[in-house]
């Protein structure tokens, strides 16, 4: 079963929005873990407008599912990423002025660069994973980083979904052979819902998590959320 990953930066916005601690992160976590989920995933960026360095260093002790940290690989994430070890870092190429994350890597370009970020988190024990487009030449060379996971960028076939599923999910498919062939991990995530997550998980071979964050803590304000999780859960079954 393919695992789920619950990103928890929407529940952090919220509490950041009016200061103090409500709705509390930590605990969101934890009852996201109780509710079913195989992981969580946080994306603490550089002006810490949704998580937090501190939320981050909180969770890592009291977690007991997969723990993902993504972002851009920025001197102070390194350190972060090395202080707390996570299961998973996941490396984003986001800028710091951009709403949400909206391209993966260019593998070919930055190649030397990420070997460099690839050896740094796997010698300290942790799996890395690169956020990359559905193109088959930037798999390609994902596989020569030294990482061991991609994680298909998902927005373009989210978008496709209601016009054209079966041309949305061409280029993942694709992208999926070629990073099984290879023998890499592969994850998935960007704007999956409980509309076209079923699909994807049906049709991407290999596919071994999903991180969902937006879609479903929107979904849990009318479900609740740990209904939330047992729809999302169902839907890869």
């Amino acid at each position: 079963m393919t695992k789920l990953s619950v990103n928890i930066n929407k529940v952090a916005t919220l509490r950041n929005a009016r200061g103090g601690n409500v709705p509390d992160v930590l605990k969101a976590a934890v009852d996201c873990e109780r509710f079913g989920a195989q992981g969580i995933t946080v994306h603490p960026r550089p002006d810490e407008r949704h998580i937090r360095y501190a939320d981050v260093r909180a969770l890592k002790p009291i977690l007991t599912t997969e723990f993902n940290i993504e972002g851009n690989p920025v001197a102070s994430f390194r350190d972060l990423v090395l202080e707390v070890r996570p299961t998973q870092v996941t490396l984003v190429p986001d800028a710091e002025n951009v709403l949400t994350s909206n391209a993966g890597w260019d593998t070919r370009r930055n190649l030397p660069y990420l070997k460099e970020v690839c050896k740094l988190f796997k010698d300290a024990g942790i799996r890395v994973s690169i956020f990359i487009d559905p193109v088959v030449e930037m798999i390609q060379y994902a596989a020569e980083t030294g990482c061991d996971r991609v994680e298909l960028y998902t927005e373009a076939y989210a978008a496709g979904y209601a016009r054209n599923r079966e041309e949305a999910i061409a280029p993942y498919y694709a992208a999926a052979c070629e990073a099984v062939r290879l023998g890499l991990g592969l994850n998935a995530g960007h704007d999956l819902s409980l509309e076209n997550l079923w699909y994807f998980h049906r049709i991407i071979p290999g596919l071994e998590e999903v991180s969902i964050g937006h879609a479903l803590i929107s979904d849990a304000l009318w479900l609740g959320l740990e209904q939330t999780i047992a729809a999302y859960l169902g839907e890869l079954k």
